[in-house]
């Protein structure tokens, strides 16, 4: 009996080292992905390994990347960096966050235009004055994608914060800064896209409020993502996320000579 050989897997996510498509979306929750992947023409399940789901496809017409990459930066950071060591190029993070100004709604989306890096990784990395920005061109994608899809949006800077419970410690506030939302591994992807000359920006599902005075806890019970009208957003999001990608690529293979590789 022959047997096909060995794949070359990268050793943490265990993800091919070749063939899977440059441009990819990803998302913290292994069924989120399977959920995203399943809007795709064509799609595999190329691997899954610990937190790292990944899956491959096309969506009109682009082929496309769908990994996830678990809960918090350090962990996250590795699949972010295995994606570019197996080639990918381009990654636009798709999540969840709360509101962290008046005005963001439940189910909102929100584009990032850079990040706070306050993710428990790249402190490691990188002095704290470097910044965590995304690709102009990821911003504008995203934004058009938002808006002829007609989902309720807003740009800004998001907090990527490694803590999700509250501690003893006091929490510290950007009070007046002007933060749009916060989360947990966008900062990461950022770090990680400027260090290895990638395009990644980052669109984000509002699933509750953060600021103190933004919450109302008799009114909402509490902290609550799993409600329908986060998940219409979520739905929604994921589209957003696609056809931003598919904009990507255009832009991408427009830059490209005539006749040279994707």
């Amino acid at each position: 009996m022959t047997q096909d050989p060995p794949q070359d897997l990268l050793p943490v996510t265990r993800i091919p080292r070749t063939g899977l498509p440059a441009h990819a979306v990803v998302v913290g929750d292994p069924a989120r992905a399977a959920a995203v992947a399943a809007l795709l023409d064509g799609a595999k399940d190329v691997s899954h390994h610990r937190e790292y789901r990944v899956f491959s496809g096309s969506w009109k017409g682009v082929p496309v990347t769908v990994a996830s990459h678990g809960v918090g930066g350090p962990g996250a950071i590795l699949m972010f960096q295995e994606l570019a060591d197996a080639g990918v190029h381009t990654i636009l993070r798709f999540g969840t966050a709360g509101a962290m100004r008046p005005g963001i709604g439940d189910g909102d989306l929100v584009v990032a235009e850079a990040a706070v890096r306050d993710d428990g990784v790249t402190q490691q990395l990188l002095p704290p004055e470097y910044p965590a920005v995304a690709a102009p061109e990821a911003v504008l994608a995203l934004q058009r994608a938002a808006r002829e899809a007609g989902a309720p949006h807003h740009r800004g800077i998001v907090w990527t914060r490694a803590a999700f419970q509250p501690g003893l410690l006091p929490l510290f506030k950007y009070d007046g800064a002007g933060l749009a939302a916060i989360e947990m591994e966008l900062s990461a992807l950022l770090v990680t896209a400027s260090l290895r000359g990638l395009v990644a920006g980052g669109v984000l599902v509002v699933d509750g409020a953060n600021a103190d005075e933004l919450v109302d806890e008799e009114a909402t019970g509490g902290y609550d993502p799993h409600r329908e009208v986060v998940a219409a957003g979520v739905e929604r999001g994921a589209v957003v996320s696609l056809e931003a990608l598919r904009l990507l690529a255009q832009e991408y293979a427009a830059d490209r000579p005539a006749g040279s590789a994707a």
